[in-house]
């Protein structure tokens, strides 16, 4: 009952939140605060208001946008777990999501490089068609592969990381 109530209250107020009337209501809010400012003489009583009120906010809508981040990946997460699971892909991958960044970084190698090996392939048996459509010596046939490896990115080596 309460999870319910909060999901249907945070998911009322992140959509609220994102809203372009609120943003300008809320420039309106600071441009009203900052004239203020002169009336109050520049008081801590006036600074304090707008940093109270604005810690407030803050620490609240990182809890909410927190909550609907979660709900929104794990439902993102059950999709692409039932399209692997129905689909031809490896019913492996279901659940690498709760992996660490390094078990996740070297699937994400090993399938680069599967599909390098799979590109290299198709390149191949390419060039031989094509080789095969004519007749010629087996060296033009190894420089048609060569140029297919080449056209492909040749052998699938250890990359550098590099930062996203």
């Amino acid at each position: 009952m309460i999870e319910k109530v909060f999901t249907r209250i945070a998911n009322r107020v992140a959509h609220l939140a994102g809203l372009p009337s609120t943003f300008a209501v809320c420039v309106l809010i600071v441009v009203a605060w900052a004239l203020s400012g002169p009336f109050f003489g520049f008081s801590d009583t006036w600074q304090l208001v707008i940093n109270t009120g604005t810690t407030i906010i803050t620490f609240l809508m990182v809890f909410l946008i927190q909550n609907t981040q979660n709900r929104d990946g794990a439902a993102i997460q059950a999709k692409l777990d039932e399209l692997i699971r129905v689909g031809r892909a490896h019913n492996h991958f279901i659940g690498i999501e709760h992996l660490t960044e390094s078990e996740v970084e070297e699937i994400r190698a090993k399938c680069e490089a599967a599909a390098k090996r799979h590109d290299r392939k198709i390149a191949e048996t390419a060039a031989d068609r094509t080789v095969a459509g004519k007749t010629v010596s087996r060296d033009n046939r190894k420089v048609a592969q060569a140029a297919a490896k080449k056209a492909v990115g040749g052998k699938s080596g250890p990359k550098k990381k590099t930062a996203a």
